[in-house]
């Protein structure tokens, strides 16, 4: 059985999740007040619907607390996007998840309950900072309590040695998830590495650690 979502808020950011859950087989529900918003991604999702989402007797027409998850990303009002998620967690939504648009609106939807709060803006913000400061880095996600995984361009001084060798965890109290092998057609996955596996000139390896840690093994390793 298909899992079942509902996007709530048809901007950018709302219409790349409803049709990029569609892409992977969800059914999926489109949601915004605006009609023409609504037409133009009826034919990528499920179904599409304008409504009023702070109305809890519209959003319960539509069973919405069937759904896996719900999506809001509201931005015209933050004010609407309050009322909707507390609509949403009257209804009993088993998973709510919003955009914030700032620290604040976090720090909001967070002491409302919210457990998956998503702020775009800031995540770019820092994965470009990350990029233009630290010289390898591909990719950066921060997460909470001062934790994040960056995906780096192997640094030379790990080309032709084993992870037993380089002492990821032991020495730099960092963890390896994976590593990214040249390919002809780009890099592929290695999978879950192995104490022997060797780094080659070219690999990118994905760590995760505390942030001060990640850094000093740039840093040590640059």
């Amino acid at each position: 059985m298909n899992s079942k979502f509902a996007v709530i808020g048809l901007g950018v950011f709302g219409s790349a999740i409803a049709r990029k859950l569609a892409e992977r087989g969800a059914d999926v529900m489109a949601i915004d007040e605006s009609e023409d918003k609504v037409q133009s991604i009826a034919n990528d999702v499920a179904y599409a619907v304008s409504l009023d989402a702070t109305n809890k007797h519209a959003l319960e027409s539509q069973s919405i607390a069937e759904m896996d998850a719900v999506v809001v990303s509201i931005g015209s009002s933050f004010q609407e996007m309050i009322l909707c998620v507390f609509q949403l967690q009257a209804i009993g939504v088993k998973q709510i998840i919003a955009r914030a648009q700032g620290p604040v609106q976090r720090e909001i939807l967070t002491k409302m309950g919210v457990e998956h709060v998503l702020s775009p803006e800031l995540e770019v913000a820092n994965n470009v900072a990350e990029q233009l400061t630290t010289p390898g880095v591909l990719m950066c996600v921060n997460l909470p309590d001062e934790h994040e995984i960056i995906e780096v361009a192997a640094p030379k001084k790990l080309y032709g040695r084993t992870l037993e060798d380089i002492g990821l965890r032991k020495k730099y109290k960092v963890n390896l998830i994976t590593v990214l092998k040249k390919s002809d057609d780009g890099h592929r996955i290695k999978g879950v590495p192995g104490p022997d596996t060797i780094i080659d000139e070219g690999d990118i390896i994905m760590i995760f650690g505390l942030t001060k840690d990640v850094n000093r093994f740039i840093e040590i390793n640059a």
